[in-house]
């Protein structure tokens, strides 16, 4: 349960619109995820926060899109943000993820999760060092 509420009419803030404005013009949407609406209490957050996703997520680099969005999808997973994991998902599919591609990515998460965890604790176990 969350201990803030988002402002009734966040767009009335200058910076807060000019972040929202920023996202729909960087995604080429109307649309300005929930998350976004729940930052607006803090305009200084929003915009820090806003800064690095678009830095990170919208500036292109060596990765493709589609990548950043399942290497998102597959931390997300690991964390348990059921949030992250739908809002990422409907981008990854939007930047072309198939069906295929999608169940690949939940097998590949999977098995590290397994063999992560497996390993880690026959090696704390058996005292050998795992760092």
């Amino acid at each position: 349960m969350s201990t803030i509420a988002p402002p009734p009419n966040p767009e009335s803030n200058p910076r807060v619109k000019a972040v929202f404005d920023d996202i729909r013009a960087t995604r080429k949407s109307e649309f300005v995820n929930n998350m976004w609406f729940w930052l607006a209490f803090d305009p200084d957050l929003l915009e820090r926060t806003w800064a690095e996703v678009k830095a990170v997520m919208a500036t292109p680099s060596a990765l493709d899109p589609l990548v950043k969005e399942m290497l998102y999808i597959a931390v997300s997973v690991t964390n348990g943000c059921g949030y992250c994991i739908h809002s990422h998902t409907a981008a990854a599919k939007a930047k072309g993820m198939s069906e295929a591609e999608h169940a690949d990515l939940l097998r590949v998460v999977s098995l590290a999760a397994k063999t992560n965890h497996t390993n880690e604790r026959r090696f704390r176990l058996s005292g050998i060092p795992t760092g």
